[in-house]
């Protein structure tokens, strides 16, 4: 089964009037925003799969195909 958010990646990777920057810009809103949903579902007594693991697979991917490298953090990164 696909995901809206899924869906919106694939939207985002084959829009032409994106450039590169903008494309891994909103990957990266995308992918905070299935992080934030995925903590939420974690806290939930019902834990069942929920998909979110294979949303941010789908945007990993396609952040990586894309040539984006996640900045090094350093000790004093939160």
């Amino acid at each position: 089964m696909v995901t809206f958010r899924e869906m919106e990646v694939q939207r985002v990777a084959e829009d032409r009037s994106l450039t590169r920057e903008q494309k891994i810009k909103r990957l990266l809103e995308l992918e905070s925003e299935a992080r934030g949903l995925q903590r939420a579902a974690s806290e939930s007594p019902m834990n069942a799969d929920d998909g979110w693991e294979a949303d941010l697979r789908s945007i990993r991917l396609e952040l990586d195909k894309l040539g984006w490298e996640e900045p090094r953090k350093g000790a004093a990164t939160l």
